[in-house]
């Protein structure tokens, strides 16, 4: 990818000591910094801000609202929590707590078969679910070994392999109303291949280190590859199940990013998956940077205002979580 260098103005904009937060999030992706300056921005960001707000609100348990497998209410409990604080950089090395809360969701989402769920049960599982929680608990700080047999019915679900049809209620792997086939097929995309899904599912694999990923896990990573390049990822072509054409959100940037899915985030999965200098995703690149303008800022477009424990800035305005996502991918890390 090419590099694109932010404005000193930019540069302090985003590193401005008194917001802990995005100052740790840009020094840790976009900026050079040593282990020392980088471990005291980390501390501050866990001590103030969105991250400790989070937490403030955890149980002791390691829930949030209520017990259980977190994904209910919206966008409050667990699994909403969760992907929040990742997103924040949050680490179990820096707070405990993110370690308990780690394990009380692996303890109450997680089927026997690797299901990441909503309710507990196999069939609750979800394309974008397992996806997006597989790459959160990673970017905490959950060992990959942990994570083994959810990871390797992720792989299934995308190849097919020893995956019986839904209808073949017998078998002791089968798809489900919600994930319902090989290939990224969603019962809420009316059973067509969702790009949601695909991207958390690939978003997750690019965080998977790459001695961990077995063969069953490779071919799934090409399947899912080739789904999100069968059209420019710039023009979210991809099958819309009921809608007569793709989601406006695909165009919305924002933060955090729960379920919906935007083209920042594909872009930001295939380039993690080494293929961030692939012509094919040329167009899609050149659209999110001339999304930020000539000031090199990008504008909070998709916003949970209200909704979740932390405000992440007005609608419409220059926004320093949005401008750190977008500068991530187009310039990688520092």
């Amino acid at each position: 990818m090419s590099r694109s260098v932010a404005s000193p103005d930019i540069a302090d904009w985003l590193l401005d000591p008194a917001d802990p937060g995005p100052r740790y999030l840009a020094l840790r992706h976009l900026f050079p910094a040593d282990e020392p300056e980088l471990a005291a921005a980390r501390r501050e960001a866990h001590r103030r801000g969105p991250i400790a707000q989070i937490l403030a609100n955890m149980h002791p348990d390691g829930y949030w609202v209520k017990p259980g497998g977190g994904y209910g209410p919206k966008y409050r409990s667990g699994v909403w929590s969760l992907i929040a604080l990742a997103q924040l950089g949050a680490s179990i090395d820096e707070d405990p707590r993110l370690g308990a809360a780690a394990n009380y969701y692996l303890n109450h989402a997680v089927t026997p078969a690797g299901q990441i769920s909503y309710n507990g049960a196999p069939g609750g599982t979800i394309d974008c679910l397992q996806g997006n929680m597989l790459a959160v608990l990673l970017d905490l700080g959950v060992a990959p070994e942990k994570l083994e047999n959810a990871f390797d019915w992720m792989a299934r679900t995308v190849t097919g392999e020893g995956i019986a049809e839904q209808k073949d209620r017998d078998a002791p792997l089968r798809y489900y109303a919600y994930k319902c086939g090989p290939g990224f097929r969603c019962g809420p995309n009316n059973k067509l291949p969702c790009a949601w899904g695909a991207t958390k599912v690939m978003l997750a694999f690019s965080k998977l280190p790459r001695e961990d990923r077995t063969p069953r896990i490779e071919a799934a990573i090409r399947v899912g590859v080739d789904f999100l390049f069968s059209v420019d990822p710039v023009t979210a072509a991809w099958p819309c199940g009921y809608a007569p054409k793709p989601s406006p959100n695909w165009w919305k940037f924002g933060f955090p990013i729960f379920y919906v899915t935007d083209i920042l985030q594909v872009a930001g999965a295939l380039a993690g998956l080494g293929y961030g200098n692939d012509p094919r995703l040329a167009g899609t690149l050149e659209y999110i940077r001339d999304k930020g303008g000539l000031q090199g800022t990008w504008k909070m477009e998709y916003n949970y205002a209200g909704k979740t424990w932390c405000d992440w800035g007005r609608g419409g305005r220059p926004n320093k979580w949005v401008t750190v996502r977008a500068r991530r991918v187009l310039d990688g890390p520092a």
